[in-house]
């Protein structure tokens, strides 16, 4: 689909990070898995649960404005994702991988948050109100997490991995 207006990037924004967010779904359980940290796989088990409410609300956001997501694929979270993963390849169990799963997951939630700004800000210029309201809520909870990501970092377990 071309984009010639502010409201086909729209859909397209919403679309793409509506694959990022599916992209998430997939990958959280993962990162939970590998931490070793109780605390950061906590962090990866709730952020989960928000990452489908995000789901949804994209497609409440869609619905409100009158337009179905379309099938478009996220490269930049399919990069972060990858590169995560290959972290979690590359590194052994322990406070080395949590600190390096933290950074990780700290780009990706700065893509988010960059993401939601930007869509948030469309949504206001193209008068969608109720839109408006839902990303806000969904930049609020990847800006919450991405704070909690940083206080494990500065955690005592997480210390471990300098020595």
């Amino acid at each position: 689909m071309p984009v010639k207006s502010v409201m086909d990037l729209f859909v397209h924004e919403i679309s793409d990070t509506h694959n990022a967010e599916k992209q998430m779904t997939r990958s959280l359980p993962k990162l939970a898995r590998a931490a070793t940290d109780p605390e950061l796989s906590q962090a990866f088990e709730d952020h989960l649960e928000e990452t489908r409410a995000q789901v949804e609300r994209l497609e409440q956001v869609a619905e409100l404005c009158g337009f179905k997501i379309k099938r478009v694929k996220c490269d930049g979270m399919e990069g972060l994702v990858e590169e995560t993963m290959s972290l979690v390849d590359l590194i052994g169990k322990g406070p080395v991988l949590d600190a390096a799963l933290i950074g990780a997951a700290q780009k990706a939630e700065h893509y988010e948050i960059a993401g939601y700004t930007s869509l948030s800000l469309m949504a206001k210029k193209l008068g969608f109100a109720e839109a408006v309201v839902l990303l806000q809520a969904s930049l609020a909870e990847e800006q919450a997490t991405d704070k909690r990501l940083g206080l494990l970092a500065e955690a005592a377990q997480i210390e471990e991995a300098a020595a």
